[in-house]
């Protein structure tokens, strides 16, 4: 569920992890609603919702289409709801949402590597061997957590895969992992709350004496993960997981039938129950973008609409529920493809020139965002790189960009890598 942190063995610290999930409370901890305390959670907090999409989109094909062009594809653009936006045919839920969200046509990144990219778009930094930078999660989780005090669950929630970890904030900012059911392994074992409670105090006084024999900051995440290990085992919030306890309108909202749905769908609604709850940071995972054969059947037949329906659902049902205003919405993966379609009828890696959809919070919304050359293949003005979506989602939260960091080594590190914020995203 977590990274294990560097200087911890990771069979080590999940025997650890183990030993605690032994603890666990009877599975009647979980029954109560968490809609019963609504009142209580409903208090106003800012969230950000990441949607990353894995193996990097081929965003001319979504989000700025070139008809005509060589390089332009089979697909046409239809009119959004956004005045003077068009998107593809292929995303006809989402076009009448374009006036919650704007686009950003001009990115331009280095990084073409799946690895180096995914952690540059997380971070704002690219890798280095000598520090590791958090992630958003990391991040707005540490930022936004004071704002919700009577959150028991976990403030950064990656559903679906793991998300980029918590770099030199440490172990007790880690993205906490869970599938699209909402299962969460090792917290439901049945034992009995006095054994539980004699097991708690003995491993209560096994965590005093590491910390007592100063072995350094892993003792003590160690430690805090313990307790919120614990604390998850009896928490009613742990209902927000739950998503097929959702009214059946609201499920067809998301896509999500009787048989469940797809995974992205169902992340997407335990997302905005998350949100709800007060968890100031979710990742939704949807991958299968590395496209470099056949990409415009798999688009059409399977991942446009998948995606289509479950962000359209999401943004309307946040923007129903008076969510949308505290929610930050990010769309992107960790670069695009080339505009040329290769022999394959695919499409390569292409971080040259490509889009980031943004949306909520303190966004402006229904705008476009710099443009690209008439073939796709370059960014036409200024050009805006990950740093600089990163400054801007967290001006929409709020989040001071004056805020400094120190690592591990003792380095000062700016928050989002000192990235500039996109002025046109502003009113």
């Amino acid at each position: 569920m977590f990274h294990t942190p560097a200087d911890m063995s990771r069979r080590h610290f999940m025997s650890h992890l183990a030993g605690a999930a032994a603890l666990a409370a009877p599975a009647t901890a979980f029954t109560n609603s968490i809609l019963a305390n609504a009142t209580d959670m409903k208090k106003r907090h800012k969230s950000a919702i990441l949607l990353w999409m894995g193996g990097g989109p081929s965003t001319m094909d979504l989000w700025d289409l070139k008809p005509g062009a060589a390089t332009g594809g089979p697909f046409k653009q239809i009119s959004t709801s956004a005045d003077g936006v068009a998107i593809c045919e292929h995303l006809p839920l989402m076009a009448k949402q374009m006036h919650h969200m704007s686009i950003v046509r001009s990115m331009s990144t280095r990084e073409a590597d799946h690895m180096r990219g995914r952690y540059y778009m997380h971070t704002g930094y690219v890798p280095n061997p000598n520090v590791e930078h958090p992630s958003y999660g990391a991040v707005i989780a540490h930022e936004l957590a004071e704002q919700v005090p009577d959150l028991e669950i976990p403030p950064f929630v990656s559903v679906g895969s793991g998300s980029v970890g918590p770099g030199f904030l440490g172990m007790s900012w880690a993205p906490f992992v869970v599938d699209s059911n909402g299962n969460v392994r090792n917290l439901d074992m049945g034992i009995d709350p006095a054994r539980m409670s004699q097991r708690l105090e003995m491993l209560a006084t096994i965590e005093r004496k590491f910390i007592g024999e100063k072995r350094g900051g892993v003792a003590e995440d160690h430690s805090k993960i313990l307790e919120k290990t614990v604390q998850l085992m009896t928490s009613k919030q742990m209902e927000a997981f739950k998503v097929m306890k959702e009214p059946k309108e609201v499920l067809e909202r998301y896509g999500i039938g009787e048989r469940g749905g797809s995974g992205f769908a169902r992340g997407c609604l335990m997302a905005r129950r998350l949100v709800e709850a007060g968890v100031p940071f979710v990742e939704v995972d949807l991958g299968g973008w590395d496209n470099h054969d056949g990409i415009f059947p798999i688009l059409a037949d399977r991942k446009l609409p998948e995606l289509d329906r479950a962000m359209s659902g999401l943004v309307s049902d946040l923007a129903d529920r008076g969510l949308l205003d505290d929610t930050a919405i990010i769309w992107m993966g960790e670069f695009s493809r080339t505009p040329n379609i290769n022999g394959n009828g695919g499409r390569d890696h292409w971080a040259r020139s490509w889009s980031v959809v943004v949306g909520g919070g303190g966004f402006k919304r229904g705008v476009v965002v710099g443009e690209t050359s008439s073939d796709g293949k370059e960014v036409v003005g200024e050009p805006y790189t990950s740093q600089d979506v990163m400054a801007s989602v967290l001006k929409s939260l709020g989040i001071s960009l004056e805020t400094t960091f120190t690592a591990k080594n003792g380095r000062p590190m700016k928050i989002a890598n000192s990235g500039k914020v996109i002025k046109e995203l502003f009113a």
